[in-house]
């Protein structure tokens, strides 16, 4: 059975439900994954997304901020939503879904930004974003008895020197700064993740999942960030096809500054 994930930072879901259908019909993905939906889950739009075949929507949201959704096509047989460092912000999300045989574990982040300074001791933001990552490391170790199990979302850091356009630059910029890449390399070691995009796209190449609203010409000078991922278990891992950053939708209208994120599975 062939599975298609799609995973986005849609940037408000209300202002940028006629993008998403228009993804959803062009990609036809099984499972969407969202973040930052800005949207409290009684006015989320289920019925747009239900008259494109993803029935079963679950939603983490509150007003204006944050966010998180899984919609999808398949049977769901245990939803599941954490709340990190006391916060109740609506920033994680997983289902469990049936795929013949097997149990598929789809876990959905959106991780704080940080705020602009990357010192926790004067800084607040970027003492939740440490804080929230030590916990969500802690909370995937629990789920190390589930083979099949994919972590997607906007993770807010980008940690290899060829997932931001200068290294050396925003070494000491939030998103790239050594302490955040330690604590997200610890978060995908919990449970052996693997980077899925890296499996198709090595890390000589430069990859990026976000453009700054600020750069009107965005994609001639690609000051670009990889700030969005999906990990996959090492079982998984011999299940997946393909995986991409469609960056194109970065340039259609009133455009997210995040480019949607596929990963293709045959279970």
């Amino acid at each position: 059975m062939n599975i298609r994930l799609l995973s986005w930072n849609i940037n408000s879901v209300r202002l940028r439900i006629d993008t998403l259908k228009k993804i959803i019909k062009i990609y036809k993905p099984n499972i969407v994954c969202l973040q930052e939906t800005k949207c409290p889950n009684d006015l989320f739009p289920f019925k747009d997304l239900e008259k494109l075949g993803l029935s079963n929507i679950h939603t983490n949201g509150i007003k204006g901020y944050h966010g998180v959704c899984i919609a999808t096509d398949l049977p769901v047989n245990k939803v599941e939503q954490k709340d990190f460092c006391n916060k109740h912000d609506g920033r994680h999300i997983s289902l469990q879904l049936k795929v013949k045989n097997s149990l598929l574990n789809i876990h959905n982040f959106y991780v704080p930004a940080g705020g602009d300074e990357p010192d926790p001791k004067i800084n607040e933001k970027f003492k939740h974003k440490l804080d929230f990552l030590d916990e969500a490391t802690n909370y995937i170790k629990t789920q190390h008895k589930y083979p099949y199990t994919v972590l997607v979302g906007d993770l807010n850091i980008a940690p290899h020197e060829n997932d931001v356009w200068s290294h050396k630059q925003l070494l000491k910029i939030v998103s790239h700064t050594p302490i955040e890449v330690e604590k997200l390399e610890k978060f995908q070691s919990s449970i052996d993740f693997v980077d899925a995009l890296r499996e198709f796209h090595p890390f000589s190449e430069k990859l990026y999942s976000w453009w700054s609203y600020r750069s009107k010409n965005w994609e001639i000078s690609n000051r670009g960030r990889r700030l969005d991922h999906i990990w996959i278990t090492p079982k998984l891992n011999k299940k997946i096809i393909k995986a991409s950053i469609e960056k194109e939708i970065r340039g259609w209208d009133r455009p997210s500054d995040h480019s949607p994120l596929i990963a293709d599975f045959k279970l």
